[in-house]
């Protein structure tokens, strides 16, 4: 769905209503944060939205601020919460008049949360759609969706980003006809201990892991684990406790899990799992996973079914079984992720232009609509950030 200019300037407004739990004015003394939407700017979105986001007994409330930083499709988002610095892929295959995507950064104001361009750098790759900074801080590892490549850049002590020190291009296809010939770098994800980089390859069906020299910003491979033919592997959650990943693949609409080995970047297959309503015949992909913080949950988008698959997750095997499904409340969900208290879920419908905020039952892990969606152009995904204290 798109929108005019006036009905956009229509739902801004209604943004800042008070009429429901998700969008009324927050009370005081309640814990405070910052919530960054990152878009496509292909519709009406002009870049980075901003919200304020207040959790209290009946819920978040989110009061929109607007249009935080205006940059070209900005769809995957990063924060360094101690430094207080913003990282965006700029999701594009034109930069500077070549081949090549972008990511951005931006220091964040701790009182207004407002956005302050830093600075930018080519990703030397197409289409840039994840990215992850190092526990350490220092490196910010970015995917390159279309080449299907992965860049390392330095990060500076004011958060400004530095010479690109590491790249690795993937080669290799799959089978499906249109989306697997050949690879697309779709997640960066960091596990626990911070020693090794695993990027899902949606491309080549691989998970492939990397050791990252904390010094020198370089990758060097250190293995891969293959998914089923045709599954596409998007992006990885870890559990709790760091004993299992999980795999949300996009294009056979399941869940894959894992054991780890500790010190080893290996991943052992345990069960791979529908996300998807028995007897479902309609068309669907998906895109986002998440464990709760609780780790007795985990939840992974539908697009197409428009729908969060609900998980419980068995402590000691890892193992998943089916809850069910909660409606997004809109179209192709992109992205969700929890309130930084765990207790709601925050799902973007893209091509509806709206985000639902659901409470998650900590017994059963099931959700339930809490208030009215959020109109926002174009989300792709979300990220908060401390309100620093006065």
């Amino acid at each position: 769905m798109r929108l005019s200019l006036t009905s956009f300037a229509l739902l801004c407004t209604a943004l800042a209503m008070p009429e429901t739990a998700a969008s009324a004015q927050p009370a005081k003394n309640l814990p405070e944060h910052f919530a960054y939407v990152g878009t496509y700017t292909t519709g009406e979105s002009k870049g980075i939205y901003q919200f304020r986001v207040q959790e209290g007994p009946g819920g978040p409330t989110f009061v929109s601020v607007g249009l935080a930083a205006a940059t070209p499709n900005p769809s995957f988002l990063a924060v360094d919460p101690k430094r207080r610095v913003l990282f965006a892929v700029n999701e594009t295959s034109d930069f500077e008049g070549r081949p090549s995507g972008a990511v951005s950064a931006f220091s964040i104001e701790a009182a207004t949360g407002r956005l302050t361009f830093l600075n930018q750098k080519a990703t030397n790759g197409t289409d840039p759609c994840h990215l992850a900074l190092d526990p350490a801080g220092r490196h910010l590892v970015v995917a390159n969706y279309s080449s299907g490549s992965v860049a390392v850049f330095r990060v500076e002590a004011d958060g400004h980003l530095g010479d690109m020190t590491s790249f690795v291009q993937h080669e290799g296809k799959s089978v499906h006809p249109q989306r697997q010939q050949g690879p697309h770098a779709h997640a960066i994800n960091f596990d626990p201990t911070g020693r090794f980089v695993y990027v899902c390859d949606l491309g080549i069906d691989q998970v492939l892991a990397y050791r990252l020299d904390a010094n020198t910003g370089k990758l060097t491979a250190a293995g891969s684990t293959p998914l089923a033919p045709g599954a596409g592997p998007r992006h990885l959650a870890f559990g709790r406790d760091g004993k299992f990943a999980y795999v949300v693949n996009e294009l056979n609409s399941t869940v894959t899990a894992f054991a780890t080995e500790p010190g080893s970047p290996k991943l052992r297959e345990l069960q791979t799992i529908s996300t998807l309503p028995a007897g479902f015949t309609g068309r669907s992909t998906c895109a986002e996973i998440h464990v709760h913080p609780s780790g007795a949950f985990l939840y992974a988008s539908n697009r197409g079914h428009d729908s969060l698959a609900i998980f419980s997750v068995d402590p000691t095997r890892g193992t998943l079984q089916a809850m069910g499904h909660h409606s997004t409340g809109g179209k192709t969900p992109r992205h969700f992720d929890f309130t930084p208290a765990g207790t709601h879920v925050i799902s973007e419908s893209q091509d509806s232009n709206t985000m639902q905020v659901s409470a998650v039952d900590a017994k059963t892990g099931l959700l339930k609509v809490t208030g009215a969606l959020i109109p926002t152009p174009v989300p792709i995904c979300v990220v908060f950030v401390p309100v620093a204290a006065r």
